[in-house]
């Protein structure tokens, strides 16, 4: 048979104190005289949490920020792009923060229609040498060889083949 659970009434000191003084315990814990000297402000006593019906509320509300929205929409339409982040330099900013910073910019300028203001941002950062390129396309294009540094060209079966046009 069990008996009733009485930890939950009254704080460790106070059940502590009360064993000593029934005989129970026959000596001091170490704690006991430093927790006498100096009391907490508000004693810990256990206290039942009370039940909730229904769904309970979110005690943190989402944070959404402009900004979030338009890297949503970038990273949807030209994805995470190719290019790796660079940790190690503090002055690194992604392709994506670029296009947010110069989507701001444009907005501030007076665009008001988001679709070409999108829009407006691509051309804006294809004109710095920004290039975007489009999931849809990215998939279905295969990557083809660059440059190597030192200028040379890839080997020529490596190019794409070259159309020529009928002659008159």
């Amino acid at each position: 048979m069990a008996g009733s659970r009485l930890e939950t009434i009254g704080s460790v000191f106070s059940r502590t104190r009360d064993l000593m003084r029934a005989g129970v315990l026959k000596e001091k814990p170490l704690w006991f005289d430093i927790y006498k000297a100096f009391p907490p402000l508000r004693e810990p006593v256990f206290r039942r949490p009370r039940l909730r019906y229904g769904k309970a509320k979110a005690a943190i509300q989402d944070i959404f920020y402009h900004e979030d929205r338009i890297r949503a929409k970038f990273f949807s339409v030209y994805g995470s792009g190719h290019k790796a982040f660079d940790l190690l330099n503090p002055n690194f900013k992604s392709t994506c923060q670029r296009f947010v910073e110069k989507y701001m910019e444009l907005q501030d300028l007076g665009e008001a229609d988001e679709e070409k203001l999108f829009t407006e941002t691509g051309k804006a950062l294809l004109a710095e040498g920004v290039v975007l390129r489009r999931v849809r396309e990215a998939r279905n294009v295969g990557v083809r060889p660059q440059a190597s540094p030192e200028g040379k060209q890839p080997p020529e079966d490596a190019q794409e083949p070259k159309m020529d046009a009928p002659s008159p």
